[in-house]
């Protein structure tokens, strides 16, 4: 259970920022990063170690949204939920300067087909090597 602990707080920001993007959706990203570390907590016999565990991890977290994307459908975004961002506390200076260019990439993604989307921010947003990304989909 220690495991656990230090896996999320090593884990979790980066993997909630993901699902944020992911699902432009604060609340329903932070019930998907709970799932996902009951899942490690669960299943984690399963892990055998031929891929990195951030690999795992990912894919937990990718099966995840899919259960809920599947379980509550796509609903139409609120205004508010739609102007989500990841949580980086970004400066002040920053934020003026960057609204535009948030809005714009926040567009573009949700314009994106999920499975190009979900590689766009695994890549760019995550840090991911595309071999991860592939064995994250495998």
């Amino acid at each position: 259970m220690a495991k656990l602990g230090v896996l999320f707080e090593r884990h979790h920001v980066k993997l909630y920022n993901f699902l944020l993007r992911l699902t432009n959706r604060r609340e329903l990203s932070e019930d998907i990063v709970q799932d996902v570390f009951l899942r490690i907590l669960r299943y984690g016999h399963s892990f055998r170690g031929d891929a990195p565990f951030i690999v795992w991890m990912y894919r937990l977290a990718r099966n995840a949204a899919t259960d809920q994307f599947r379980k509550w459908n796509r609903e139409v975004l609120t205004d508010e939920e739609a102007a989500d961002q990841p949580s980086d506390n970004p400066l002040p200076s920053d934020i003026a300067e960057g609204e535009e260019n948030v809005a714009l990439l926040q567009a573009a993604l949700a314009r994106l087909k999920a499975d190009k989307r979900e590689v766009l921010i695994l890549s760019r947003f995550q840090g991911l090597k595309l071999e991860e990304i592939g064995d994250i989909r495998d």
